[in-house]
């Protein structure tokens, strides 16, 4: 890669358009690209990366438009490089806000990115730029492709970047083998270690799968052989060794155990079988004798027990006979019957009316009752008339009660007024006294005001008085700065042109040559020509001194103008301020603003106090009419009130008289409504009682007469006699049943079995029933026995199978496990075999490395005079870290290998200076032997001395045999003479610029 130009604008701290000819700058080979710091030196090289990958070096966020440019003027880059022998011209507009078109406002430009190649016809010997029309995504993959390289790497490679050298010098293994890995794209054999740590995880993942089965089923048999001696030479799931052949056999065991086992089960539940069944037959036999003699002997005892129960039958049936007759009667005997019930029921409710009138009342007959009911009717009449009067008289005191109010509220009214007219002329003087006071403060503010003016410019004044005397302080040092540099130039140059008119001679005959004459004597031969003194000056470096003694003069002159010019300034300055301290000036004008704040906070009182005046006048008219409203009105209801009470006096004391004792009118008109009501009730129940007393008589007799035509000699004998439907029906069934139970009872006791059965010893039905249900107890346990043991055997049979697959299945998967895991274990460094920890990826980039640190001794022997070289180191690193990435330098000087982090500041420069150079030549094989005609380096020469930065330089310059174009950056003045192109950063307020320095203008 061969850069041409770069142009650019509005980029970084560059306002403008800067454009730089590489091809004129790099003309020689080695350019210098120096200025002030901050100037914007590493910007130029930021520019270059950012037109070839569209992204600045570093991770860091960094601003890409200047804050000088002019808000039209748009941030972009333009370079013209030759890239895999294709010239092209990369165009890149970054994502930027800019004023809009139309309108005010701004408007965000999209980041884009153009492309133009030059193409040469060969037709008409000419050439011409050629747009790509490729998208701004397809752009970066057809350059990144070009170049062959990573930002990453391009910044290693190409761009040095400042204060970075020594990071890769002195880094810990595992940051080397992050950068050479990023360098040599080896993430490959990352990714190889990766798999097989996956594929070991996977195989053991299998095996414990299978395993866990294996140690599941051995678990199931330990369970199944319950009853077995099955802890013997058994397997565990901590011994993997034990899951073999060894398992298995040890379950074959168990089943032949469990088979045994089950044969001598079997021939057990057969006897206990046959056993059951002959003691159940002989428990059913006993089991029928047993019911049939109980059966016989219930019968007879139920035949007893009917023989005592006959004197009840006979008493019964006379019941049910007497009962028969009576119910004939049932007619007569309930008319009877209800008609003393009606005759009760009317006494009652005759003797509950009378229960509730006057004593005058309670005993009269009655006719007497319903002549007293039409009386009381009467006076409830002339009390009902008297109602209105007593509703006129509630209405009166409603409004008594209401004038009453309105009489208070008057005379508060009043009371109120009175009371503000009385305060008003206090309030009125106050207001007046705070109005006159802030119209004084406003007239006084404006004297305040000017004052406060003056007391500002005379701060200012004396701001700038003490600046201008700080600067002629400030002259005086740098005039008396110049002043000492001009006498050591000029005692400089006056030494050394001495030493030169001293040693003229010598200097003269190195410019003579035989046959020609010499310029002193004129002689064609030149026997003693003078030798020149040790330290002879030479022409070039006395007019150095001259011009350095010039230079030294034109700045003391230059100092004692600013001088004058301070001075000057200071005089005006004091001329305008006076001689006041400046803090005195700060504490006059603190003082000044505090009173005038004062003053018109109490001037701004001017707009309340009248507001509240006109409030106040406002009030006094509100009060004066509020005051004479409340007299008139209160005078009005006092005579309303007057009127109302005696119409109300008269008026009570007539209802008084009407009411008896009665709280209202009303009240009396209830009582008298109530007591005619009473006595009404009254008089009907005296007459319904006399009704039913004479027709209870007549149904009494009719009763009694046909009691005694029935046999009763009573009305009460014939209801004691006579039973209802459902008593007359249960004595009925009750003398069926008796006669229906005695039958059967008989009967049985006559059947030919039970005659038998009785006949014979009682039957022993609990010892059958014992020895049947013990029985029954042997044949259930030895067939549960048999189920367990054949349950026993077939699980045994069936687990010792599947543990046969199991571990037929798990020995592959073993194997692959033991292969996978100590591969991985190697590769990943962590095997015993694997002495030094080295990863897979550290293997294959120590053999980089050693290229890398190969190349780079050739050129550090050089710089360092052939004092150091780097060597790689495998050693094993301490604390478990990993090795292969380790660097020694070894110091001929003492014949020792040394860490890389002894070295001083300089000797780790220049170290790291070859290693990066080393590590840029392995990367560019790397890369596919893309040339690369450029190198940048920035900053890091101070460190060195005049000896090792000469040898430094000479490397540098080696560079360009190589056809290879080295920009360096650097503040060291010893560059600046050396190197002849030089391109110049300058910063200012409005911006930083570029200018192209010669030689000669340096």
């Amino acid at each position: 890669m061969r850069l041409h130009s770069l142009t650019l604008q509005a980029f970084g701290p560059f306002a403008g358009t800067h454009t730089i000819d590489f091809d004129s700058l790099s003309s020689d080979g080695l350019f210098l690209l120096h200025g002030a710091t901050g100037a914007g030196k590493s910007t130029v090289f930021d520019a270059i990366c950012y037109a070839l990958y569209g992204k600045p070096p570093g991770d860091r966020d960094q601003l890409l438009r200047s804050d000088h440019a002019a808000d039209r003027l748009l941030t972009q880059i333009v370079l013209e490089a030759t890239i895999s022998g294709r010239r092209l011209e990369i165009t890149r507009i970054p994502q930027q806000p800019r004023p809009k078109t139309r309108g005010s406002g701004t408007t965000q430009q999209n980041a884009r990115t153009l492309l133009r190649e030059y193409k040469h016809d060969t037709a008409s010997g000419q050439g011409s730029w050629e747009a790509s029309s490729k998208s701004h995504q397809e752009i970066g993959d057809h350059l990144l492709a070009l170049l062959g390289m990573s930002r990453d790497q391009f910044c290693q490679v190409v761009l040095l970047p400042q204060n970075q050298f020594t990071q890769f010098l002195r880094a810990k293994a595992s940051t080397r083998k992050d950068l050479l890995g990023k360098l040599f794209r080896t993430q490959r054999f990352t990714d190889i270690d990766r798999w097989l740590q996956e594929r070991s995880r996977e195989a053991e993942k299998d095996l414990k799968a299978v395993r866990g089965d294996v140690i599941s089923l051995i678990d199931r048999i330990h369970g199944a052989a319950t009853g077995l001696d099955h802890e013997q030479d058994a397997p565990t799931g901590n011994d993997p060794q034990t899951l073999t052949e060894s398992a298995q056999a040890w379950a074959t065991s168990l089943v032949n155990a469990a088979a045994a086992q089950l044969e001598t089960a079997i021939t057990q539940a057969e006897t206990a079988a046959a056993e059951l069944d002959a003691h159940q037959a002989n428990e059913l036999l006993v089991r029928t004798l047993h019911q049939q003699q109980n059966e016989h002997r219930a019968a007879a005892e139920q035949l007893e027990q009917l023989k005592q129960q006959e004197p009840r039958q006979h008493l019964i049936t006379g019941q049910l006979e007497q009962a028969r007759r009576a119910s004939k009667l049932a007619a007569v005997l309930h008319t009877a019957r209800t008609a003393a019930q009606d005759h009760a029921r009317a006494a009652e409710t005759e003797a509950k009316a009378r229960s509730i009138l006057a004593p005058a009342h309670a005993i009269a007959a009655a006719e007497e009752l319903a002549t007293a009911e039409q009386q009381t009717r009467a006076e409830a009449t002339l009390a009902k008339a008297l109602l209105p009067q007593e509703a006129a008289v509630q209405q009166m005191t409603r409004d008594l009660t209401q004038l009453d109010a309105e009489r208070q509220t008057h005379t508060a009214d009043q009371l109120e007024a009175q009371d503000w007219l009385a305060k008003e002329p206090g309030l009125r003087t106050a207001l007046t006294t705070r109005l006159e006071a802030a119209q004084r403060a406003e007239t006084h503010s404006a004297h305040q005001q000017s004052a406060l003016a003056d007391i500002r410019r005379r701060l200012k004044a004396a701001r700038q008085r003490d600046a201008r005397l700080a600067d002629v302080a400030a002259c005086k040092e740098r005039l008396q700065a110049a002043h000492t540099a001009t006498t050591e130039a000029a005692q400089a140059y006056i030494t050394i042109r001495r030493q030169r008119t001293e040693g003229m001679a010598a200097e003269l005959a190195a410019g003579l040559t035989d046959g020609s004459p010499c310029p002193v004597c004129g002689s064609c031969t030149h026997p003693a020509p003078a030798a020149p003194h040790p330290g002879q000056p030479t022409r070039e470096e006395e007019q150095a001194a001259e011009a350095r003694h010039l230079e030294a003069e034109t700045a003391e002159e230059a100092a004692a103008t600013a001088l004058q010019q301070a001075q000057d300034q200071a005089a005006q300055a004091r001329a305008q301020a006076g001689d006041d301290p400046l803090t005195d000036i700060q504490s006059l004008l603190a003082t000044t603003q505090a009173d005038l704040e004062q003053t018109l906070k109490t001037a701004s009182d001017a707009g309340p106090a009248n507001e509240q005046l006109a409030v106040l006048d406002r009030e006094h008219t509100s009060m004066t009419q509020k005051a004479t409203t409340a007299g008139e009105r209160l005078a009005a209801c006092n005579a309303e009130y007057d009127h109302l009470s005696t119409q109300l006096t008269d008026l009570t004391q007539q209802l008084d008289q009407a009411r008896h004792g009665a709280p209202t009118i009303a009240d009396r008109l209830a009582d008298l409504t109530r007591t005619a009501d009473q006595l009404k009730a009254a008089a009907e129940a005296a007459i319904t009682t006399q009704r039913r007393a004479q027709e209870r008589t007549l149904q009494t007799t009719e009763a009694e007469t046909a009691a005694r035509q029935q046999g009763f000699d009573t009305l009460q004998a014939a209801e004691e006699a006579a039973l209802d439907d459902d008593a007359l029906h249960a004595l009925e069934d009750e003398i069926q049943k008796f006669s229906h139970q005695q039958a059967v009872h008989i009967a049985t006791l006559e059947r030919p079995d039970l005659v038998h059965a009785a006949a014979q010893p009682p039957a022993d039905l609990d010892a059958a029933i014992h020895l049947h249900k013990t029985a029954a107890q042997r044949h259930t346990e030895a067939a549960a026995a048999t189920t367990a043991a054949r349950t026993r055997h077939d699980n045994l049979t069936r687990h010792t199978t599947d543990l046969a697959a199991g571990i037929q299945r798990m020995q592959p998967l073993q194997e692959a496990y033991d292969t996978v895991h100590h591969l991985q274990e190697v590769i990943h460094g962590t095997s015993p075999s694997n002495r030094d920890r080295m990863e897979l990826e550290a293997y294959v980039l120590a053999a980089r490395l050693e290229q890398v640190v190969d190349a780079a001794n050739t050129r550090l022997l050089r710089m360092s005079d052939s004092r150091y070289t780097l060597s790689h180191s495998d050693d094993r690193a301490s604390h478990g870290a990993r090795s292969g990435l380790g660097l020694k330098i070894t110091d001929a000087w003492t014949g020792r290998d040394r860490n890389t982090d002894t070295l001083s500041g300089g000797e780790s420069f220049f170290a790291s200076l070859a290693l990066a150079l080393g590590l840029a030549d392995v990367v560019t094989y790397e890369a596919g032997g893309r040339v690369l005609d450029t190198l940048f380096i920035d900053e890091g020469f101070g460190s060195l001395d005049d000896d090792t930065l000469h040898q430094v330089l000479d490397v540098l310059d080696s560079l360009r045999d190589h056809d290879r174009t080295v920009g360096l950056i650097s503040h060291v003045p010893e560059l600046r003479r050396r190197i002849t192109s030089q391109l110049h950063v300058r910063k200012g307020t409005s911006g930083s610029t570029l200018h192209l320095v010669s030689q000669a203008a340096e």
